[in-house]
């Protein structure tokens, strides 16, 4: 295969993320030679605005899909909790790593849990999902925006600008700093984002000989799972910014499906299939229906 040029955002837990696809690609090709460029988003440019100020979805992608685009890239390595539902025209999804841990970890002033925080504690997310949640478990707490990456987070926890935080299990792991979570939520407590846990490889469509070459990195259980998911925030429409966590997985050739969807007002509403794996797509479809017509949005 010839040299490859892999694209990933600047932070710790990207370059980590970009290192493990390295990895998992010389463990199959062992003198392939690649070159990682380090490129900024709209999402890092913009650290001290909330997510939803600047757009959502898509704000940690995007300019690493127009490098790609352009040819200045091969390959972009992406969480794929930060992509949209679909790729832009030209790109394809050509293989997910297997997905990691997909929950929630609280880090916490003291080592407190949840229930040990005191009421009126400042919990630091930028996720409207994980704050319909926490907010279903305590009421009496206040979600508030916090931005940066995962060593700013936990510096701005620690140093008492806020009382606790909420951040990926997966992120914390791939950093070796799980130690700092005080709590691990349940999908059950805290339904995850679509993809969550799962690391995206993305690479121009018409480019078959790396397509090919990616092949052997793509987990099958793990695609089926986000391929669910990602039908169910399809479903829910691209442009819905209403708070929404899916979570697939699969058994054998059984896959289960669990999908929350939030109204306007923060009531949430949650729902499960499950059927064969091998109908992924129409799974998420149809939970994604349900819910929309118990929500009524």
């Amino acid at each position: 295969m010839r040299p490859l040029r892999i694209g990933t955002r600047g932070s710790a837990l990207a370059r980590r993320q970009a290192e493990i696809v390295t990895e998992a690609l010389r463990a199959q090709i062992p003198d392939l030679e690649i070159e990682t460029l380090v490129l900024q988003t709209e999402g890092d440019r913009r650290s001290e605005v909330s997510l939803e100020e600047i757009g959502g979805q898509g704000v940690f992608v995007k300019d690493i899909e127009l490098r790609l685009l352009q040819g200045e890239i091969d390959l972009a390595v992406h969480s794929l909790k930060d992509m949209p539902a679909e790729s832009p025209q030209g790109l394809t999804l050509a293989a997910v790593l297997p997905r990691g841990d997909a929950r929630d970890a609280l880090v916490a002033l003291a080592g407190k849990t949840l229930a040990e925080l005191p009421a009126g504690a400042r919990i630091g997310s930028d996720s409207r999902r994980r704050a319909v949640q926490l907010l279903a478990l305590r009421p009496d707490v206040e979600v508030v925006s916090i931005r940066g990456n995962v060593d700013t987070r936990l510096r701005k926890v620690e140093s008492g600008e806020y009382d606790a935080a909420v951040l990926a299990v997966a992120g914390l792991e791939r950093l070796g700093l799980l130690e700092h979570a005080t709590q691990v939520f349940t999908t059950r407590e805290l339904l995850p984002a679509v993809g969550q846990g799962v690391l995206a490889l993305q690479c121009r469509a018409g480019d078959d000989e790396l397509i090919e070459g990616l092949k052997a990195l793509d987990d099958r259980d793990t695609r089926a799972a986000i391929t669910a998911e990602r039908a169910f925030l399809r479903a829910l429409g691209a442009g819905c910014r209403l708070p929404i966590g899916a979570y697939a997985t699969v058994d054998g050739a059984t896959m289960r499906i669990d999908g929350l969807l939030a109204d306007e007002s923060g009531k949430a509403y949650r729902g499960k299939g499950s059927g064969p794996a091998s109908t992924a797509e129409a799974m998420g479809k149809m939970l994604a229906y349900s819910l929309r017509k118990e929500a009524r949005v």
